[in-house]
């Protein structure tokens, strides 16, 4: 289980380890429905928390609200934000690329709600982390810790 339903806040997210035990996702709350979204209003996403470009971190930024290492830039919706090339990534729309030399969305990590609210995290989307290709057709096999 990553979190509940009734723990969650709009725009904080909640980071954990998955599917591999030594690299981060995200799960967040977004306040409006998102593809792949789960929960009572479809807004509740997660994601990979590594940069497709060049495997740095990619962290929650809400929308109107600057990064802090890019104060000129302001999203207009919730994204991923990698400060180190600055790629951006659309996480109402899947993890979209919106910005930045990202070639690939960020994979999206498949969630189930369950009848007490509880959040587990049961699968992920392609495409395969960045770093964990092992050349293989199955984005499962890719995944494995």
């Amino acid at each position: 289980m990553v979190a509940t339903v009734s723990q969650l806040v709009v725009g904080q997210p909640v980071l954990f380890n998955y599917p591999l035990s030594d690299e981060p996702s995200f799960l967040v709350k977004l306040g409006t429905k998102a593809t792949g979204g789960v929960g009572p209003d479809g807004d509740i996403v997660a994601f990979s928390a590594i940069c497709q470009h060049v495997g740095q971190k990619v962290a929650f930024q809400a929308a109107n609200s600057p990064p802090s290492c890019n104060p000129s830039y302001t999203p207009q919706g919730p994204v991923g934000f990698c400060c180190t090339h600055y790629s951006t990534y659309d996480l109402v729309n899947g993890g979209n690329v919106i910005g930045g030399p990202a070639p690939l969305p960020i994979p999206q990590v498949q969630l189930k709600v369950d009848a007490s609210g509880n959040i587990s995290a049961v699968g992920m989307g392609p495409p395969t982390i960045y770093g964990h290709n092992t050349g293989s057709n199955d984005v499962s096999a890719d995944l494995q810790g």
